[in-house]
């Protein structure tokens, strides 16, 4: 038996250790991505460890929230729509995560609301303090039952009068449990031009704040452009009551998944198993290391990936953050090939407009990607986009809302039904190609004022010999492969409309794809003696990608437009 076994075995069920995460200074420092990376460490030396992201806002999840504003929503298996972070998690750790992994501030106060009406506190006068953070205590305690340590992500920055409760929670359970609980300060050291060195004053302010909420942090992670220097080490030790060594140096770096390796150059998780006296084991990251190397060898190819988007304006800047678990699958696939993929992002607006430049970006393109998208704006552009891969044979892969425009598409330009549309942009089309169905149980759950949806993980049996059965065949990524059985997140309201399965499917179209009982359509291509790799599919694959386990679909797309590179 490993030692992990034995350590699992005798643990005192009391005795999980919790390692709280905050951050200072700024938002979007990366405490998600810290944690994780420390994660993997903590795992490396046989721990199990499991996480929770607690969210400061009072929405129940992550899902009817403008991504603009909030960056990608994360779908889980079990359908928890979810923060950007818990992505991280997913691909870092290699295990799933889900309902239990997530909570907001709403989910918190409508549970002890809740409690209040069914008279679950005998009388007591509930109010926010101490109830609100015993709820907190009690989400965390409940995903710590079964595990050796639990990362407990605090959203926001610290001195945000909303997120107080989650600090509080903290303050109360290291009362507790001081031996069991531990604090890191992800924070932010500046580089003025002007000045031209690193400043630690902002992370000194951003500590004093804890230390008036009675926490003082057992560590500082230092985020900055460069590597955090010794004189700057010290000032923040000397001026924060905490050891030289407890200041961690996080700088800028060109991959996420280098950072366990900068932690282990520092000695962190050593550090942290002490103060929590756990024991310290030998520990061999050679595949994280090789993953390292792979990701900063030399790429002897490029390709150029249009990403067809909508959700990339926010005032003067455009950000990539609401595409990002597509941008990491991408990724993750070209690292397979020794690949460079420029990612390049398209307006779907402006490019429906023929905007030049839009349109210059489209036609120096070697694959096209429509992804995820909800409501009208930007739809005919995205249409347009189709239209262009298949014309000009440009491998294409449709997700989600890739694949209903790319049926859309095709009813209206091959089959000739040229007011085909989806009813969730033109509810009177007389050509509803995709369209809503009657809520049932089986299928989906309620999201809000009577709106269905599917959410999470469902079963798709494959149509032999089509190159989505090829792709899930060659990687031996079936669930079943005696029944043609894969299973994939779903993250949608609308459905392909079956009474227009025949008439596309006459004209060319292949429905590769189908629910196990055949009534939803889930994936769609095109014959590859018309087109070299068109396929879409009613899933998100992307979710489901990792580091050290890129998803087929996207290895296959890759190499897709790789030959198609070489033939032009």
């Amino acid at each position: 038996m490993s030692f992990h076994g034995i350590l699992s075995k005798k643990r005192p069920k009391d005795q999980t250790k919790y390692i709280f995460v905050s951050g200072g200074v700024l938002s979007g420092l990366g405490k998600g991505v810290t944690a994780a990376s420390l994660g993997v460490l903590l795992k490396a030396h046989g721990y199990s460890v499991d996480i929770i992201k607690c969210e400061n806002y009072l929405n129940l999840d992550s899902g009817n929230i403008n991504p603009i504003e909030h960056g990608d929503v994360f779908l889980c298996e079990d359908g928890l729509e979810a923060d950007l972070d818990l992505g991280s998690y997913e691909r870092f750790f290699n295990q799933e995560v889900g309902q239990k992994n997530f909570t907001t501030i709403g989910q918190i106060y409508l549970s002890v609301i809740e409690k209040t009406r069914d008279l679950k506190f005998n009388g007591a006068t509930v109010d926010a303090i101490p109830y609100i953070p015993e709820e907190v205590i009690r989400l965390i305690k409940k995903v710590g039952e079964n595990v050796d340590v639990v990362l407990v992500e605090l959203g926001g920055t610290a001195g945000e009068y909303q997120n107080f409760i989650y600090y509080e929670a903290y303050r109360i359970l290291h009362q507790r449990q001081p031996q069991d609980t531990l604090h890191i300060h992800v924070t932010y050291f500046p580089r003025p031009r002007h000045i031209d060195e690193l400043k630690s004053k902002p992370t000194q302010m951003s500590v004093k704040i804890l230390n008036s909420m009675g926490i003082q942090p057992d560590f500082v992670i230092g985020r900055a452009e460069q590597e955090i220097d010794d004189k700057r080490k010290e000032k923040v030790a000397f001026h924060c009551n905490m050891d030289k060594e407890s200041v961690i140096s996080n700088p800028d770096t060109k991959s996420i998944y280098t950072i366990p390796l900068t932690f282990y150059k520092q000695s962190l998780d050593k550090k942290v198993l002490n103060k929590l006296h756990l024991p310290i084991h030998k520990i061999d990251l050679k595949s994280w290391e090789k993953l390292v190397e792979t990701i900063f060898k030399e790429k002897e190819k490029k390709v150029n990936i249009a990403i067809i988007a909508k959700y990339i304006a926010t005032g003067d800047y455009e950000l990539q953050d609401s595409y990002q678990s597509l941008a990491e699958s991408l990724r993750h696939a070209s690292w397979s090939h020794n690949l460079e993929p420029e990612l390049i992002f398209i307006n779907a607006e402006k490019l429906h407009q023929k905007n030049k430049s839009e349109l210059k970006k489209l036609e120096s393109t070697d694959g096209i990607v429509v992804p995820i998208g909800w409501g009208e704006r930007g739809v005919e552009g995205k249409i347009d986009a189709i239209t262009y891969a298949r014309k000009n044979k440009v491998p294409y892969l449709g997700l989600c809302y890739g694949m209903q425009l790319a049926s859309i598409e095709f009813a209206r330009n091959v089959v000739g039904l040229t007011k085909a549309h989806t009813t969730e942009v033109n509810p009177q089309t007389p050509h509803p190609i995709i369209h809503d169905i009657p809520f049932d149980e089986c299928y989906q759950r309620i999201k809000g004022d009577g709106a269905s949806m599917r959410l999470g993980s469902y079963d798709c049996i494959l149509k032999p010999h089509t190159l989505a059965y090829k792709i899930y065949k060659k990687h031996h990524a079936f669930k079943d492969e005696k029944q043609n059985l894969i299973s994939e997140r779903h993250r949608h309201r609308y459905e392909f409309n079956n009474e227009y399965r025949e008439i596309l499917e006459k004209a060319g179209l292949i429905i590769s794809g189908t629910s196990p009982d055949n009534f939803f359509v889930e994936m769609i291509e095109l014959s590859q003696n018309d087109h070299p790799f068109f396929i879409a599919t009613q899933a998100h694959p992307e979710y489901k990608s990792r580091p050290l386990n890129p998803h087929p679909i996207f290895i296959e797309f890759l190499q897709a437009t790789l030959d198609q590179k070489k033939q032009s």
